[in-house]
């Protein structure tokens, strides 16, 4: 069975390292010059690491990867504690694999690395396909065209192979507004910060800092209600002196951090209704394509990671039938990843609550449960994507 990925970001490149391992022959076509991703830190829960690891990549995740020793989540001004909750040790022997914080570009290059050169093929701008029968034709900018039997749009939250499918669909602005950074460990060692998931939570905003690159480098995000810009695009330069404003009265750890930056880049965020499918015929869509979320959960990546895995199983479970391949694949994962997506948006409102009778009730919800906590969290953790039994 030939197989064409339409993008080579994270998803489409753990895609198609399970599909070859599978022993199907796929390609990987990506729009830009070379296969990286922009941005900061991804999380990597053990939901995913488990599927990487299946695929012989856990020397280059240790290589390259932080293991926090856990989520802690703090009040935005005082620092107190509302939740710390174990994702190191206890959660790797609990649910048999590690939890990782990355740099999104160091882990695209060791997934882009694991897959065989010749099966990669960068600068492919798609600008149409076609189904002729049992077989799927994409044309490229460039020129050139491929043909396969399954064609799969791993190509994110602006996906062409959505478009070109579906049709045109309208983003929603949320009104929340995040900020990135990328500051070097030597600017903020002097605050004393553990190997940890760190979410400091506030009034219309929170913001979230993890190690990632070896620990050479802290992540940072902001996030606030009520901003202004609308931009989606990861790449748009902020102002560093902005944030800091936004964040007046915060601990000092949140302001320390944010005058660390070298620099930071701004963009809105923006929701997406569920798709009612993802599939049509020999064109499916996985990641962000299909189901994009909120950064509330950090889940994104995984749940792309995991679409792969049990699209490969699927496919071996059911050798030359891809239409009923396809249709057990959205059966299986719609309602996971639509579960997602909701905690995502119900995390961004119970982040971001004002000081109040809501907030206490959250605060004393979590200190008394936890939902991070690893009998809470145990149902998106011990998933195994790559098991599809129940559904064959």
């Amino acid at each position: 069975m030939k197989i064409a990925i339409i993008g080579g970001g994270i998803g489409g490149l753990s895609a198609a390292l399970h599909l070859l391992k599978a022993g199907l022959d796929v390609h990987v076509y990506e729009q830009s010059p070379r296969i990286g991703e922009i941005g900061a830190g991804i999380q990597i829960s053990p939901n995913a690491s488990r599927l990487l690891i299946r695929l012989g990549l856990k020397p280059a995740l240790d290589a390259a990867g932080v293991r926090p020793l856990a989520v802690h989540q703090r009040r935005w001004d005082d620092g107190r504690t509302l939740q710390r909750a174990p994702v190191g040790l206890e959660v790797e022997a609990t649910f048999g694999a590690p939890y990782y914080h990355l740099h999104r570009g160091d882990l695209a290059e060791l997934l882009g690395g694991a897959v065989p050169a010749a099966r990669l093929h960068v600068g492919h701008r798609l600008v149409g396909l076609e189904q002729r029968g049992e077989r799927v034709v994409a044309r490229f900018e460039n020129g050139g065209s491929a043909e396969s039997d399954l064609l799969v749009g791993a190509d994110g939250i602006h996906s062409r192979v959505r478009h070109l499918t579906f049709g045109p669909e309208k983003p929603r602005f949320t009104g929340c507004v995040a900020w990135r950074g990328l500051v070097p460990a030597e600017r903020i060692n002097h605050l004393g910060i553990e190997v940890a998931s760190h979410n400091w939570m506030g009034p219309d905003g929170h913001v979230v800092h993890y190690w990632v690159a070896a620990g050479r480098m802290m992540n940072v995000v902001c996030v606030v209600e009520h901003g202004t810009w609308t931009s989606e695009s990861w790449t748009d330069k902020g102002d560093v002196a902005e944030v800091l404003a936004r964040y007046d009265g915060w601990h000092p750890i949140v302001r320390g951090l944010i005058q660390a930056f070298p620099e930071t880049f701004i963009w809105a965020l923006h929701d997406r209704l569920p798709l009612p499918r993802w599939s049509d015929g020999r064109v499916t869509l996985l990641g962000d394509a299909c189901h994009p979320m909120l950064p509330m959960m950090a889940q994104g990546a995984a749940q792309s990671i995991e679409d792969g895995a049990t699209l490969a199983a699927l496919l071996t479970a059911m050798p030359g039938d891809v239409p009923g391949a396809l249709a057990r694949y959205e059966a299986l994962r719609k309602p996971r990843a639509t579960r997602l997506q909701e905690a995502s948006a119900a995390n961004r409102t119970r982040f971001h609550l004002h000081d109040g009778p809501e907030q206490q009730k959250r605060d004393e919800a979590m200190a008394i449960s936890g939902d991070r906590s690893i009998a809470n969290i145990g149902w998106l953790y011990m998933h195994d994507a790559a098991v599809v039994a129940s559904v064959c």
